[in-house]
């Protein structure tokens, strides 16, 4: 599938550059084809007010091509006289030789004289003509179009070569685009596909209790049905139900729906009513927690949503930290942000799985499944934090790993 839409994606490209350059070519080619005709055109008129056998004392007239370019046209001139029904051709000036009384002349006048516009070509012999009636006589002036042809060609040879050039440039440059602009749908396929995966297994075993329990309910006698496993069918449940309401978090976030109220909240009161609440949790554990917190730190936030970020990160902590190490959380206040640090000792994150920590169904651990929970609450704990125009960041080294979340303070 992403194949596929790179190379549409480079068609399309290319189609529309093509598209553009062709534009630009014709335009060009039929500006200076047009230029090229009136220059020569302009050249006609003048050799036909000239008399003698030369332009100026030139062997050929010329004609100036983008300023600086002056390309030299063959040309002569010729008076026909006509009287008692005979036309006499007399040569008047010009570079061709040995035209007088010639057959190839004659052809030409013929050619010409039999044409009804006062200006035209003759396409057998390459020549443009300009016809002027002077009474007693016809002016005819004759300009070659070889070289006018050859000076198009030569210049749009040159125009097709660069333009064959930015095509092949153009077309690197958008295979490279492509890969760049298909890199976050690649990397949202993905995910997805992940995302799938990981809920699928994450909902198969709760389901698979429930049926095991609920053929078992129905093939034992009523009297004989024991109720542990009416709770197991219950616990599976509210499991299912609260990995659901998760998954549907998130998806509000993926459609930008924005469930926070914001409003004037202490900080300071969420982290300490979390704290208190995680205490036994951790004692139980064998991780003590420690913590510290900055009174008066008051945001612009969500009170129930900030709880949930907070007793994510103290959840993740107890879960994950080292036997018998101590939690700590710690806020404080700077000028303009409260930070928020959740940190607990235990062995190192590695840098390429402290990048995937906020992935969903994502556990550092190997031994998925080892730990309760489905991986979607530090996933949830970063769209809160993004909700709120903050950051939540994880590091971790020899000493800890810490997951610091910042936001800014409530405006003065």
């Amino acid at each position: 599938m992403i194949r596929k839409l790179r190379l549409k994606f480079v068609a399309i490209c290319m189609a529309l550059v093509t598209a553009v350059l062709a534009a630009v070519f014709l335009s060009v080619f039929f500006a200076m084809r047009q230029n090229v005709r009136d220059l020569s055109r302009q050249l006609l008129y003048r050799v036909a007010q000239e008399s003698g056998y030369s332009l100026g004392g030139q062997p050929s007239a010329g004609i100036t091509i983008g300023g600086d370019q002056t390309i030299l046209l063959p040309y002569f001139t010729v008076n026909v006289y006509s009287g008692g029904g005979t036309y006499f051709a007399d040569v008047t000036g010009g570079t061709y030789a040995n035209l007088d009384d010639s057959e190839e002349l004659t052809a030409i006048l013929q050619d010409c004289l039999g044409q009804n516009g006062s200006e035209g070509v003759i396409q057998g012999y390459h020549l443009r003509y300009l016809r002027q009636d002077k009474g007693l006589y016809i002016r005819l002036a004759f300009v070659d179009m070889s070289m006018e042809r050859a000076v198009l060609r030569e210049m749009m040879g040159s125009y097709l070569v660069i333009g064959a050039a930015a095509l092949l440039l153009l077309l690197g440059v958008s295979i490279l685009l492509s890969w760049w602009a298909t890199r976050p749908v690649e990397k949202a396929w993905r995910q997805q596909r992940q995302f799938l995966s990981d809920a699928s297994h994450e909902l198969k075993t709760p389901l698979t209790v429930i049926l095991s329990n609920a053929e078992l309910l129905e093939a034992a006698p009523l009297e004989d049905r024991p109720a542990r496993w009416a709770d197991n069918i219950r616990s599976e449940a509210r499991q299912m139900k609260s990995l659901v309401e998760e998954m549907l978090t998130l998806a509000r976030a993926d459609n930008m729906v924005r469930t926070a109220v914001l409003t004037e909240v202490s900080l300071s009161d969420i982290a300490a009513d979390c704290a208190l609440a995680f205490e036994p949790v951790a004692y139980e554990a064998g991780k003590p927690l420690e913590y510290r917190i900055t009174e008066d730190v008051t945001v612009p936030g969500d009170r129930d949503k900030l709880r949930q970020l907070v007793s994510v990160l103290l959840d993740n902590a107890i879960k994950y930290g080292a036997g018998g190490g101590v939690i700590t959380l710690t806020l404080q206040k700077t000028d303009r942000q409260a930070r928020l640090t959740v940190s607990n000792p235990g062995e190192p994150i590695p840098p390429e799985q402290l990048s995937r920590l906020f992935e969903r169904f994502y556990r550092a651990d190997a031994s998925r499944g080892e730990k309760s929970g489905f991986g979607l609450g530090l996933p949830i704990a970063r769209t809160i934090a993004e909700e709120h125009k903050g950051t939540l960041r994880a590091e971790s080294d020899a000493s800890s790993t810490r997951f610091i979340f910042t936001m800014a303070l409530k405006r003065s």
